[in-house]
C-alpha cells in the first residue's frame, strides 16, 4: 500500500487537535492496523473493539482506540456506526461463537497451565472454544512437577498433552525443566512473563508500564506495592481478571502460544 507521507513520522499518535477524522466502522470497510500492519476489512464493531478479516480468511480483534488505524494511507479514529454492523457473535478469543453450545465429551488430549491464576486467564478468553473442543485445561501448580505429571499422564497419538510454562526464556529454570521432555505428543510452550498477570496489557489497567520489582522482593507483593494497591495479591488478581474483555487485551506473546496449544492437542488424530 503507497502513502501519501510517511505517516509513522513524527508523533503521528498525538497530531494536532481535530486533525484525526472519526470513521464508523461500517462492515466491509478496509483499514490497516496502524501499530501492527494488520489489513483487513471490518466484519463485526461494538462499542470496545472492531474485528477486521484479511484476504487470507484470517481475523483479528482491535480496540476501538483513537488513531489506532489507516484509511487509504491516512490515520483515522475507527468510531462504532450509529447503527452498529450485524454479524455472527463473537468469542472472547474472536472466534466465532458457537449458540445453544453443549460441551462435547472432553477429550483425552489436556492443556496444563502453571497455576490457578493462568488457568483463569485461558478460561476467560478461550474457554469457549475449549468446550467447543472438549479440550480440560488442568494446572502443575508449579512447573517443577511437570517431567512427573508427563509420565502419569502418559501421552500419545490420542492423547496429547500440552503445557504452557511461564518464564520460559533461555537459561531460565523453567527452560532446562521443559528441555528434559522429548515426546513428540507433548508440546511444551512458554510466555518470557514472570507472571501471567503481565500478559495482561498494562494500557487496560491505566498504568503506563508493569512495574520492575527487585531482586530477592517476591514479584507479584514488589507489583501490588509499586502501583499502590490494597496489599492483597488476591485481590490484585481479581481486578486484573476483571479488566480483561477480549484477547485484545492481552500481549501477543501471550496469544501465539495458547493458540498453538489448542491447535496441536485438537488436530485431526485425536480422534483416530
Amino acid at each position: 500500500m503507497m502513502y501519501e507521507r510517511d505517516v509513522l513520522a513524527g508523533n503521528w499518535r498525538r497530531p494536532l487537535k481535530g486533525t484525526i477524522p472519526r470513521v464508523p466502522a461500517e462492515l466491509d470497510l478496509v483499514v490497516e492496523d496502524a501499530s501492527g500492519g494488520f489489513c483487513g476489512a471490518v466484519v463485526a464493531c461494538d462499542k470496545e473493539a472492531v474485528t477486521l478479516e484479511d484476504r487470507f480468511g484470517r481475523r483479528r480483534v482491535f480496540p476501538l482506540e483513537p488513531a489506532a488505524f489507516l484509511l487509504e494511507g491516512k490515520v483515522v479514529t475507527l468510531v462504532r456506526p450509529a447503527s452498529a454492523p450485524k454479524g455472527p457473535r463473537r468469542s472472547a478469543s474472536g472466534s466465532i461463537a458457537v449458540e445453544g453450545l453443549r460441551a462435547r465429551v472432553a477429550r483425552e488430549s489436556r492443556i496444563y497451565v502453571e497455576g490457578v491464576h493462568d488457568a483463569a486467564l485461558v478460561e476467560k478468553i478461550w474457554g469457549h472454544d475449549l468446550r467447543v473442543e472438549g479440550v480440560v485445561v488442568e494446572y502443575l501448580e508449579g512447573v517443577d512437577r511437570l517431567p512427573e505429571i508427563v509420565e502419569e499422564f502418559a501421552p500419545g497419538p490420542g492423547s496429547r498433552l500440552g503445557v504452557l510454562v511461564d518464564h520460559l526464556v533461555d537459561g531460565s529454570k523453567e527452560s532446562r525443566i521443559a528441555a528434559r521432555i522429548s515426546s513428540p505428543h507433548v508440546l511444551v510452550v512458554g510466555h518470557p512473563f514472570v507472571d501471567v498477570w503481565q500478559a495482561v496489557k498494562p494500557s487496560v489497567l491505566g498504568i503506563p508500564a508493569w512495574p520492575s520489582v527487585p531482586r530477592g522482593v517476591p514479584w507479584k507483593e514488589g507489583v501490588v506495592s509499586a502501583l499502590g494497591w490494597r496489599p492483597d495479591p488476591a485481590e490484585a488478581w481479581q481486578r486484573i481478571l476483571g479488566s480483561v474483555r477480549t484477547y485484545a487485551d492481552l500481549e501477543p506473546e501471550l496469544l501465539g502460544p495458547v493458540e498453538e496449544l489448542i491447535d496441536f492437542v485438537t488436530a485431526p488424530d485425536q480422534d483416530d
